[in-house]
């Protein structure tokens, strides 16, 4: 498996929870210049991106999740985290990490996190 999520669950409104996403079989040559990120998809709905960090480190984020989402990543541990505070019902949905190279995309299985009202 390329990329391996963790960190999803149930979680009330308001409340929060911090995705993690490995790349055990990633070099890290190959992980750091990549950009890496996170979509999700909720039921019936297409997959959207949530928000992306370029080999910079230069975050971009939907509008939907500006200001309450965090992207970061750790070239050394060849990992990249997502802090989502302040969650809602509409963020209920499986979250997939994502890593993007030369026109190349990798995905994760997802994670599901579910907002309760």
């Amino acid at each position: 498996v390329e990329l391996v999520e963790s960190g999803g669950g149930l979680v009330q409104s308001g409340g929060s929870l911090r995705l993690s996403c490995a790349a055990p079989r990633t070099i890290t040559s190959v992980f750091n210049p990549s950009t890496v990120g996170w979509y999700r998809q909720a039921v019936g709905k297409r997959r959207n991106m949530v928000a992306t960090i370029s080999s910079g480190g230069n975050p971009l984020y939907a509008d939907s999740v500006k200001g309450r989402f965090t992207i970061s990543r750790d070239n050394i541990e060849k990992r990249v985290y997502l802090q989502m505070n302040d969650l809602a019902p509409e963020d209920t949905a499986v979250y997939y990490c994502y890593r993007e190279l030369g026109g190349r995309n990798f995905w994760g299985q997802g994670t599901q996190v579910t907002v309760s009202s």
